[in-house]
Order: structure tokens, then C-alpha cells, then sequence
């Protein structure tokens, strides 16, 4: 088993002491809910830990029986019930494993997917329209909705900047590892002699704020319209229905303008500002757990370059779990599976390492 028995006594003795807490009445109920949300999931962790202890002991009984068992047909049956009985534990120590090192909490969020061309001019901007269709492929196979919330868009059809807002079950936790610089390289369309050029993106994945979690003081707010620009056809074009937020005490600004509507853009503009101040919070949160075991988790430094999309040989490397798959053509088209498992297997490798037992 994953846990020693010192711990599991450990486990059981605050156990008592939480139920023998929990049974005062007088408890008043901003101590009694932390108090019953630790109780719940030591509960939880000790009936987990009992099931597999009862499976060992399954397993040693028919184990001990089979060899004392000479009829083949017998002896076949066993062999059935041994395996299942070892499958179920590896089934309920991958439960206990979960328990002990749990995932980030904001994994089943939806997500604000932000793209910015990087450096690379005309070229970059339509890498971050690659990548936008990227993601946009993903999503569909994935069976989550995707939807423009906001672009700026060049003349040769790229994208200065695009964010999508990526909903579903799951989706930060599939994506939160795309953050950071995506490198390409390859002719690019306005290169008239042929010579391969390396430009780059930038994604940011921030997860969808809940209301209940992050209240914005309104007086903290300057919303200004103003009229649309780029295309969107003649309504778009003439009524001030574009919508620019600014969050004074920190500057953050979050524009939107893609609805007709000015009522809609800045109920979207507002759940992206939301979205943004919530993931500051997460990476200040980070940051200080990181002073302390002296490793960035998920913060700037993810900065330096994530991904590099090497067209002419149609090969594609994620530096973050030193992966390199020769089909460049099919990921860009949404095929993220095997990189985004890749990412995930590491992640849960790193709690592993770094975590600790509740």
C-alpha cells in the first residue's frame, strides 16, 4: 500500500478526535464546517484504505486455498477470482492515490483560452490563428463548446489577439499545461525566397471564475463604450456597442466587442476579468507555495517556450515533457491526445513527488 500504518493510525486517532468535536452542539458553524469538510474526507480516506486492506486479505485466503487445490477446473477458478480481486485493488489504490495527492480543485472548470501573436509579425499572427483552430478542433473532439469571446484580427486573416471561452467538464484540467510560448517554424506566406523563419505565440489558459468565489466591487470598475471596429457588417459598425473594463486597483482591461449586443459584451468581458484577477490569485498562491520548496509551479517561468511546431519536418516537441511526434499535421488539426495525456501523467507524478499527505 501507497500509506504506512503509522500514518493510517494517524489518520484514525484525528478521526476520533474530529467526531468527538463534531458531537459538541454548542459548536458554532464557522468552526463546525472546516472542522466537518476535514471529517468528511479523513471518512472517506480511512473506508478506502479498509477496502483494500480487506481485498489483501481476499486475495491471501483464495490464494492459500489454491494451493491446496489440486482439480484443474478449480484451480482455473481461482486463478479468475485472484485476478479480479487484484484488479479491484489496483482500482481502489489509484482511488486511496487521489485521495492522498489530490488534483488541483479548478481542474473541472471551464476555461478563458487566451492567444497573442508573439514575435514574428504577419507570420505570428497567423500562427495564433492556427493555434485557435487548434484548440477549436480539440474542444469538438472533446465534446465541449467552444466560442469566440473577443479577437483583433490582421490583414492577411491572422490574429493579434483571440480569446475563446472553452466550456465543459474537465477543460482546465486538459489544457491549464498549454500556457506559455508556442514556437513555429516554417516558410512563411510572405517570405518570397524560401528561407524558413521562427516565430512564436503566447497562451494563456485561465480557469472561469464562479461569482460566489470572486466578488468585483463595482466602485473598482470603469466601463467605457465605444463604437466597433473591423468586420461584423454595418450594425456592428455603427452603434456603441463595443465594451472596455478596467479594473483600477490593479489595471487590468478586458475589452470585448464580438456581440451586437452591449449588454452581452460586457456580461463576457466581465466573466474574462473575473477569470483573469482569479488566475493572479492562483499564481500569487503558487508562488509563495513555490518559495518554499524552492520549484515554480505553473506560474512565469512556464513562460519560456512550451512547444515547438516544426512544419517542413512535420514534427512537433513539447519541452515540457520532452515528447517529439511526427505528425505535426494531424495535432495541429486538433489531435492533442497524446501530448495532453503525456502532460497530465507528469503532473500527477509531481504531486507524487512534492505532495503531502493532507
Amino acid at each position: 500500500m501507497i500509506i504506512g500504518q503509522d500514518q493510517i493510525e494517524k489518520y484514525k486517532k484525528r478521526y476520533t478526535e474530529l467526531e468527538q468535536q463534531l458531537s459538541n452542539a454548542s459548536l458554532d458553524p464557522q468552526t463546525r464546517q472546516p472542522l466537518q469538510k476535514e471529517y468528511s474526507y479523513i471518512s472517506n480516506l480511512i473506508n478506502k484504505i479498509d477496502q483494500i486492506q480487506n481485498l489483501e486479505k481476499e486475495i491471501i485466503k483464495a490464494q492459500d486455498q489454491k494451493s491446496k487445490e489440486k482439480d484443474p477446473e478449480l484451480l482455473m477458478l481461482y486463478d479468475q477470482e485472484i485476478n479480479s480481486l487484484n484488479s479491484l485493488k489496483t482500482q481502489s489504490e489509484k482511488e486511496l492515490e487521489d485521495f492522498l495527492f489530490p488534483a488541483d480543485p479548478l481542474d473541472n472548470r471551464s476555461v478563458f483560452l487566451e492567444i497573442r501573436a508573439g514575435t514574428g509579425g504577419q507570420e505570428a499572427a497567423l500562427f495564433a490563428g492556427d493555434l485557435a483552430r487548434m484548440y477549436t478542433n480539440y474542444a469538438l473532439k472533446k465534446n465541449w463548446k467552444a466560442a469566440v469571446v473577443t479577437s483583433s484580427t490582421t490583414d492577411l486573416g491572422g490574429f493579434r489577439e483571440i480569446i475563446l471561452h472553452i466550456e465543459g467538464k474537465g477543460v482546465f484540467g486538459h489544457l491549464k499545461h498549454e500556457s506559455g510560448v508556442h514556437r513555429v517554424q516554417r516558410v512563411p506566406r510572405t517570405e518570397t525566397a524560401g528561407r524558413i523563419h521562427t516565430s512564436t505565440a503566447t497562451v494563456a489558459v485561465l480557469p472561469e471564475a464562479e461569482e460566489v468565489e470572486l466578488s468585483v466591487n463595482p466602485a473598482d470598475l470603469r466601463i467605457d463604450v465605444y463604437r466597433s471596429g473591423g468586420a461584423g457588417g454595418q450594425h456592428v459598425n455603427t452603434t456603441d456597442s463595443a465594451v472596455r473594463i478596467t479594473h483600477i486597483p490593479t489595471g487590468v482591461v478586458v475589452t470585448c466587442q464580438d456581440e451586437r449586443s452591449q449588454h452581452k459584451n460586457k456580461a463576457k468581458a466581465l466573466k474574462v476579468l473575473q477569470s483573469r484577477l482569479l488566475q493572479s490569485q492562483k499564481e500569487k498562491s503558487e508562488a509563495e507555495m513555490s518559495q518554499k520548496r524552492k520549484e515554480l509551479v505553473g506560474t512565469g517561468e512556464r513562460a519560456e517556450k512550451v512547444r515547438t511546431y516544426n512544419f517542413p519536418q512535420n514534427r512537433i516537441t513539447d519541452h515540457q515533457v520532452e515528447m517529439t511526434l511526427n505528425k505535426l499535421d494531424h495535432v495541429i488539426e486538433g489531435d492533442l491526445d497524446d501530448i495532453i495525456d503525456a502532460l497530465i501523467q507528469k503532473e500527477k507524478q509531481e504531486r507524487k513527488q512534492h505532495g503531502k499527505f493532507k
